[in-house]
């Protein structure tokens, strides 16, 4: 037994009138780097959501005291026609929106990655999302008036007549949603790209010569292995559709006839338009549930935390 034992040397035994050195301790170096963060968030998100709350519960207006009236404003949005109709429009948006913007992503990244990896084509497609989204809203509005737009003028040149595009309802809702496809799909299409990029070429290659084509590539290989990168992407469209705002206050302001006024809007007009605070902070409660309750089903049904990539 003597003989398992290891040896103790004078290095290792301890000298007499010597403390042992401490570990150095770097929680409270990265406490004071994390520190202008948590403010930040503290002051511009937490307190914030947490007063939101609670006038959630109360009548507060702009141009009085809050009074405490319970559960008053939530069985008003639940019976408010206006809300869910508003829901409605945010919901056909979000839909459209983040159909064309994936699938035109997807399409983009696939060609990117299997035939070119530019660099300049990457940051040409990165220009459209560097650009303010109320620049882009009065950009497409100029382009896109009836009467004095560019692509009404190349319309009626044809023997055409003019499209109202942001004055027709049947097209307003349809018409945003082609906006914001052109800003966000080329910042889209590159988080595609970086996971494509993941993907080992060797699987390409020995698919390849098994006879698979370009479709049973992008099928069978690139997109069970996307699914993380996949569930991320639609993850983020859905909420970011879902707080569309300035576009539509540019453009539309949620007209013809309440065709485009977005839960956002809705939200802005009770707050600022008609000093509803209480009501307002209501039916943002409401919409924040909304949506973890759809992001979670959304990750369970897309397994986000499953890949097929060892």
């Amino acid at each position: 037994m003597t003989a398992l034992l290891p040896k103790v040397t004078a290095r290792d035994r301890p000298v007499p009138g010597l403390r042992p050195r401490r570990r150095r301790d770097d929680r409270k170096v990265a406490l004071l780097f994390v520190a202008p963060v948590l403010i930040g968030f503290a002051v511009f998100y937490l307190y914030p959501t947490v007063r939101g709350a609670w006038w959630s519960f109360t009548d507060y207006s702009l141009l009085g005291e809050a009074k405490f009236v319970g559960l008053a404003n939530y069985a008003a949005v639940l019976q408010d026609g206006e809300f869910w109709n508003s829901m409605g429009v945010t919901l056909y948006y979000v839909v459209f929106n983040v159909t064309t913007q994936t699938v035109l992503a997807l399409l983009l990244a696939a060609l990117m990655h299997r035939l070119t990896r530019s660099v300049v084509l990457r940051t040409t497609l990165l220009l459209p999302w560097l650009v303010p989204n109320v620049t882009v809203g009065l950009i497409w509005l100029w382009l896109l008036d009836t009467n004095l737009g560019f692509v009404n003028h190349v319309i009626t040149s044809m023997g055409f007549h003019a499209v109202g595009f942001f004055t027709n309802p049947a097209l307003g809702i349809p018409t945003i949603s082609i906006v914001n496809t052109w800003a966000f799909t080329g910042y889209t299409a590159l988080l595609f790209y970086a996971g494509m990029l993941q993907i080992p070429h060797d699987l390409y290659e020995s698919a390849s010569l098994d006879g698979a084509g370009e479709w049973r590539l992008f099928s069978r290989i690139t997109l069970p292995l996307l699914r993380p990168i996949l569930a991320l992407v639609l993850v983020v469209s859905l909420i970011g559709s879902f707080q569309i705002f300035d576009t539509v206050a540019v453009t539309t302001k949620g007209g013809p006839v309440n065709a485009t006024r977005v839960i956002y809007y809705y939200i802005y007009q009770q707050a600022f338009n008609y000093f509803h605070m209480g009501y307002a902070a209501t039916m943002a409660i409401v919409l924040v549930l909304i949506l973890g309750i759809l992001t979670a089903v959304q990750l369970r049904l897309l397994r986000a935390s499953e890949s097929q990539l060892a």
